[in-house]
């Protein structure tokens, strides 16, 4: 029986998130699985992976072949590199405490990146709202600018019109004999 690690599709329609599974390769993407690994949801940013990493790394020992999608997930979350690290013990190239040494730094690095990737993406979103506001700022005052300067000349219009209409009174008074 061919197993495969591979998707399940969940989920609403055009808002899908998945079930990482162990199953035949011959049942239905949703159908059947011999058991659920974890779950992927790449409607986030960044796209949320839950893993049971040790059944993982088991499975993957046991000879279960991973789609590529999957593939590409366990990669991330280390599955294949504590695979490779634990097939090196068996071999003799290397110690448990060695493999156990670089999962670790290869683990500390990774969330090192990511959270530095998380910093940036934060930075970069309050970059540009201030950049927004200061735009959004320079646009109200503008037309304050302008509203200010119509005002400006509507009371001087309002003040050249009374004071043409004293002038004009005057010269329309009749005489008094």
């Amino acid at each position: 029986m061919p197993v495969k690690i591979r998707l399940a599709r969940q989920g609403k329609k055009r808002y899908a998130h998945y079930a990482i599974v162990i199953a035949d390769s011959r049942a239905p993407r949703d159908g059947r699985f011999i058991e659920k690994l974890g779950t992927y949801d790449p409607n986030t940013n960044p796209a949320k992976i839950d893993i049971n990493f040790d059944r993982a790394v088991y499975w993957i020992q046991t000879g279960a072949q991973p789609t590529d999608t999957c593939r590409n997930l366990l990669s991330t979350k280390g599955v294949l590199l504590k695979d490779h690290l634990l097939r090196g013990v068996k071999k003799g190239a290397l110690t448990l405490e060695q493999a156990e040494t670089k999962f670790e730094a290869w683990k500390n690095e990774k969330e090192a990146k990511l959270n530095a990737q998380k910093t940036a993406a934060d930075n970069n979103k309050k970059t540009a709202a201030a950049k927004r506001l200061e735009a959004e700022t320079k646009v109200k005052e503008s037309k304050l600018a302008e509203q200010a300067k119509k005002k400006a000349e509507a009371a001087e219009a309002a003040k050249a019109q009374a004071a043409s209409e004293e002038q004009a009174a005057p010269a329309d008074e009749p005489k008094a004999e």
